[in-house]
């Protein structure tokens, strides 16, 4: 497919288009110039057009190994990795000093480069509008993202690029080759139908995620460093890992809500929620050198309460000394302290090494498998039966508690009903015991488990109900003189 990259200097208004292109708000966008740091890649549609389009950091002129140097150096990698670059200035400000240096920079890439004049609503951006022929890039496409004009010029330029690409893309799909037997081989490819599994990296600050991809997917795609706080969008990534397709989501690392105050650090927090609700398997990464803080506490909780299956994994594992030591604290301490993901896989690693990374996805699979798990109706029952004869529910006030029967409603996480007299007067011990149970006998370590008690119902299904009175035909029927 066709693809295309956004880059120009920051707080031009690159993320803003790109969710103009994809139809959705997947870039956060900010007044504040170089929200930015990662490449992300969208699906666009443009009238009948369809290519996938990059939304790329802010250029900047550092060089050196500085934060700034390195969103550059990845910003001009996407430029590699696409068919076209779109070179987006700002129409209001004008040519800049820094816009003429980029603009020679992508000239020399020999990539075809469009040259689009953004906020180009209004008499203020006429002046820009023509100072952009002086860049020597063609013919400036006038731009609004924000309003979302110019989009037909834009789609009558990319037309042409698009429809080269297609072409040299359907005579590679139709180059067949023939046998000796003067047969048709076909290529020796198919295209995949199965869903990618859909796996989100949460975990506190400098924790490591964006490295740990990076390594995982064995390409330098996300922005990393020693600074905290790099990532700020939430990333998506699909590859396929040993064999399983995966899609991949980078979240920026989350702090206790009292310190942020900052209304970016917010929509990032935000956008790292919302991809742990859209994910299927949470991988919530600790420090090795502080790992279960509170906020750790609370991110795991986060991903148990949206009812994902969850795996704990230990970064930087390759700084430690006494590893069997650290392991068994480790063990301890995520027992006593997270009792509701009992048995989740615990999982060492080195983003920096790749050590471990087998272990992790196998602990990722096998979660997933767990979380998809369905038990037959007449096994949960003659399970039921032993746990009723092994540990009866108790008579509150007298009442006897009666469990008839069980089903299980869903997966994805797995979901029980239990039919049962009087569900209001069962303790929440008793629910426990059973769910404990369900996650021991039906081995289902780790993965969260919903139990609904429901009541049976009242045999008498008119009661409560109020005395309809009397028709007046009724009435007269009888006898009565109506009122």
């Amino acid at each position: 497919m066709f693809t295309l990259a956004i880059v120009g200097r920051p707080n031009v208004g690159k993320s803003t288009l790109f969710n103009r292109l994809v139809g959705k708000r997947l870039a956060l966008v900010d007044d504040q110039p170089g929200v930015t740091r990662d490449l992300r890649e969208g699906q666009a549609r443009l009238g009948d057009l369809r290519f996938t389009v990059i939304d790329t950091a802010g250029l900047e002129e550092a060089t050196d190994d500085s934060l700034q140097g390195r969103m550059r150096r990845l910003t001009e990698r996407a430029v590699d990795m696409a068919d076209a670059a779109l070179f987006l200035i700002d129409a209001r400000t004008g040519i800049t000093p820094t816009d003429e240096v980029f603009a020679d920079i992508l000239r020399r890439k020999g990539r075809p480069v469009l040259l689009g004049a953004n906020k180009a609503e209004g008499v203020k951006a006429e002046a820009g509008l023509l100072e952009a022929y002086g860049l020597g890039l063609g013919d400036p496409i006038g731009l609004s993202a924000e309003h979302g004009e110019g989009m037909a010029d834009l789609a009558a330029v990319l037309r042409p690029l698009i429809d080269v690409k297609t072409e040299a893309a359907e005579e590679a799909e139709t180059d067949v080759s023939v046998g000796e037997d003067g047969a048709e081989e076909e290529a020796d490819w198919a295209p995949t139908t199965k869903r990618p599994l859909k796996i989100a990296v949460v975990g506190r600050p400098n924790a490591g995620k964006s490295t740990l991809i990076n390594r995982i997917i064995g390409d330098e795609r996300l922005l990393t460093g020693p600074e905290a706080g790099i990532t700020r969008d939430s990333i998506s990534l699909d590859f396929e890992w040993d064999g399983t397709p995966a899609r991949l989501f980078d979240t920026a690392g989350m702090r206790k809500r009292a310190k942020v105050v900052e209304k970016l650090e917010k929509l990032s927090v935000s956008d790292g929620l919302r991809a742990v609700k859209f994910a299927e398997v949470v991988v919530v990464l600790l420090d090795a050198e502080i790992p279960f803080e509170t906020q750790d506490l609370r991110i795991a909780d986060l991903a148990e309460r949206e009812g994902r299956a969850v795996v704990v994994a230990v970064n930087k594992w390759d700084l430690e000394e006494d590893r069997q030591e650290k392991l068994a604290i480790l063990k301890e301490s995520f027992e006593r302290l997270l009792p509701q993901l009992r048995g989740a896989p615990l999982v060492t690693v080195s983003a920096k090494t790749g050590r471990g990374l087998d272990r992790l996805h196998a602990a990722i699979v096998k979660a997933h498998e767990v979380w998809n798990r369905r038990v037959t109706t007449a096994q949960l029952n003659r399970w039921l039966s032993g746990m009723l004869e092994q540990h009866p529910p108790p008579a509150p006030q007298g009442r006897r508690i009666k469990m008839r029967y069980m089903t299980q409603a869903k997966t994805r996480p797995p979901a029980f009903v239990v039919m049962c007299s009087h569900p209001e007067a069962v303790p929440d011990s008793y629910s426990r015991y059973l769910v404990n149970g369900l996650r021991v006998d039906f081995d289902m370590p780790g993965t969260p488990i919903r139990l609904y008690l429901r009541g049976q119902g009242d045999a008498n299904p008119y009661k409560g109900r109020k005395r309809a009175q009397p028709s007046r035909l009724r009435k007269h029927v009888e006898g009565r003189r109506p009122d």
